[in-house]
Parts: C-alpha cells; structure tokens; sequence
C-alpha cells in the first residue's frame, strides 16, 4: 500500500553506480516516490572512490583510486556526471602491453610482436565481421573458446586479446552498524550480484538467476604506490629502440616520430611516449596477468597543475597503481617486491571475473547504470530520453528486453529530467 500522503516509500539498497542511479531516476518524481537510498560503505558510488594523497611529494592533492576511465559510448556514466556537475575528462590512452621485445605491443609505435602476428590480426577483423552477423550463436561464446574454434595462436591468444579483457573493480567494504526496521511499499536491490543473490535465494525468478548468475567474483588487491623501480621492472614505461619496429611507412614513421618526441604535457594526455595503461602475462602462466596504472600519466588533475607544454614529473613523484588479481593465485604475486615505504595505500576488491557474460548481462559499469534506471522505470519512473540521447535510449530498450522482458514504451510528454536539476 502507497503511503506517506499516497507516496510509494521506495528502499534503494546499495549505493554504487545502479542504486545511484535507480535512485536518480525516482527522485525526478517527487510527486510519486519517496526514496531512502541504504549503502553499507563510508561513501557512496561504489567504484567512483578518491584518496587524498600528498600534494607536495605528487603534484596534487587527490587521487581516483577505484576507476581510471571510461568509454565515450558510456552516455547513461558520462551524462549523469555532467548532470551533477563534473565534466568527463578526455584522455588519448596509451597502453603498454607485455614486457621485453618479445612480447611487447603498444598502441602508440609499432612493435615486433603486431609485425610477427600481423596476419593473425587480419584474421581476427574478419572473424569479428562473423560474430556481428552470428551474434546470438557466436556471441554467447567464451573469448577463449572463439579463439581456439578459429584456430588462433597462443601467442596471439594471450598477448595480445585477454590482456585487452581486464577491466576496472568494484570495491566490497564490511562495518557493523545498529539498525531499526522500516517499511517500504518498494525495494530495489542494487547490491553486487554475488550478494543479491545470496538475498533473494529460493525466491529468485528465473530471469533473476539468469543475470545474477552471469557474475562470478574473486578477491583482488589494488597497491598505490611510488615505486618507480618495482614498476619499471614489470612494465614497459619508457620508448627503446630494441621494442620499436621499422618505420616502413609514412604512418610508421609519424607514430615513431611522435614516440621519441620530447615528453610534453597537453590537455588530453601527452606528447611522446608516456604510457598510463599496463598489462603483462606471467611467463609462467601466460593465461594469468598483472594489471597497471601510472596515473599521474592517466588523471587529469596530475596534468593540470603540470600545465599544457611542460615536462613530465620525474619518475619517483609518479603514482602507481598495481592490480594483482585472484587471491587463490597469489603465488603468481610479486606484491613483496614493492618497498613499503613507497605504499600510498592498499584496497582489497571483490571483484567480477574477467569473463565473456559481463559483457552481455550485468557486469559493466554502463550496464549498471541502466540496470538501475531499468528498475526505476518498471516503478514508474520515466526514462530521460532528452538526457541521455537516442544512442542511449536504443540501448536501454534493448537492455530492459533482455533483462526484465518488457518493451519500451517512449513517453513523448515526459519532462527532461536534466532541465529540473
């Protein structure tokens, strides 16, 4: 029954980027909905997390310490960010994938590995053409699974495609605190997967068990630190000759040209190599990786206080982030080698598996989103089409089919949620 003056009092559980954003949307109906939004962590955001750190030793103040970035196609992420007032940075990625020549690619000069596997990675643009017009046969598939059936390499396999499958984590904080029972006429659970779970039990639907089983968890730890040494002897950070491939062509020779420049700061990244973005295999493990960031290179508020046109900070005032993955694999870890006087700080994750179903059920921060949004529009809400834009809106149609089995209804007459805020 509605209450509160005919309201329906809605209990939003969890605070991360659905429960923010089921809540986002019921609060534009305040005439319907009065919601009360329940977050277990000291912040609210989930993976949206920064530290302080010190200025004066890193060049600023504060440090986004859950995610680095994000894709541009993420509308529903970038548009509630301008919505509350925080403008999305725009960035050129570099990435450093692999050490030594052997195994070492990147996407700002050619390497010797993307020469050796150069036709293999034809292979790949035509097998990608297949899965668009097979997707519901071929994109169900595991990425592993897909190589191998296409009789890939495992040098291609593992040097070059799983390293671009790590993505960023979700942190799982625990406290104890005194509670009083309330009464709520609504609930969305917007808690991790593992834990919805957990709660529904046997009273799960089936379509539940569906996107709630397509999440499988492991226990990770990210270390902040400044140990340039330790990072240096994982990762490739710096342009050598010994890792760069000739410059056969004009576009060759323009990316070598722009590698082995001067290092400088600009708005949206940098000039010469300067990589923000890490992944290796073990040698003894090529299946397993180790996953970094040299966020003073990454985060915008680093480049601002260096200022457009002027050198990098030296190496040792850098931050670094070194993810080590799988707690039940941490004999692969070399976590020991990084000096303890150079830990900013640890965070221990529970995090999604690097698997093919977050790609096609609830597991990215976009579709988190929208699965939030989805949850309030079955309460009633409407969907922010003027918002969030038609590119966003085919998806979101697509997703509440898939996830809830109802079509969208577009609402002419709904108002812009934007233009209220």
């Amino acid at each position: 029954m509605a209450s509160d003056q005919g309201k329906k009092r809605v209990a939003v559980i969890g605070g991360g980027s659905a429960g923010m954003s089921c809540a986002a949307a019921l609060a534009q109906h305040p005439d319907k909905f009065s919601v009360i939004l329940f977050e277990a962590a000291a912040h609210i955001c989930g993976q949206a997390a920064s530290i302080d750190i010190d200025e004066s030793k890193h060049g600023a103040s504060w440090l986004n310490d859950g995610v680095q970035g994000g894709s541009a196609i993420f509308r529903h992420t970038f548009g509630f960010f301008r919505r509350y007032g925080h403008e999305p940075q725009e960035v050129k990625l570099q990435a450093s994938f692999g050490k030594r020549r052997d195994s070492f690619w990147t996407n700002v000069f050619p390497s010797h590995l993307v020469d050796e596997l150069s036709q293999e990675i034809k292979k790949l643009g035509r097998v990608l053409k297949w899965i668009k017009y097979l997707l519901p046969i071929l994109g169900l598939m595991p990425v592993k699974i897909l190589l191998r059936l296409f009789r890939f390499s495992r040098d291609f396999s593992n040097k070059t495609v799983l390293p671009l499958l790590a993505l960023p984590m979700y942190p799982v904080p625990s406290s104890e605190r005194e509670t009083e029972p309330e009464h709520f006429d609504e609930l969305a659970l917007c808690a991790q997967a593992d834990d919805a779970k957990k709660l529904l039990g046997k009273h799960a639907t089936w379509r539940e068990k569906f996107i709630l089983e397509g999440v499988r968890f492991y226990n990770d730890i990210t270390v902040t630190h400044s140990d340039s040494k330790y990072f240096q002897s994982i990762f490739e950070n710096r342009f050598q000759m010994a890792l760069c491939a000739d410059a056969t062509t004009p576009s060759r020779k323009d990316q070598v040209l722009f590698a082995t420049s001067e290092p400088q700061c600009r708005k949206d990244g940098w000039i010469g190599f300067q990589p923000m973005h890490f992944v290796h295999s073990f040698p003894s493990d090529p299946d397993k990786i180790e996953m970094g960031f040299d966020c003073t290179n990454y985060q915008h508020q680093f480049r601002s206080n260096i200022g457009e046109g002027n050198p990098p900070q030296e190496q040792d005032r850098h931050v670094f982030q070194t993810i080590f993955l799988n707690d039940q694999e941490k004999q692969l870890w070399m976590i020991d080698q990084i000096k303890e006087d150079k830990i900013i700080g640890k965070k221990w994750w529970h995090q999604w598996g690097h698997r093919w179903s977050h790609y096609l059920r609830v597991n990215m921060h976009e579709v988190a989103c929208v699965s939030g949004i989805a949850a309030a529009y079955r309460l009633g809400a409407t969907y922010d089409s003027d918002g969030f834009g038609e590119f966003a809106e085919d998806f979101f149609s697509k997703y509440l089919l898939l996830a809830h089995g109802v079509r969208y209804k577009p609402n002419k007459q709904s108002r812009c949620i934007g233009a209220s805020l």
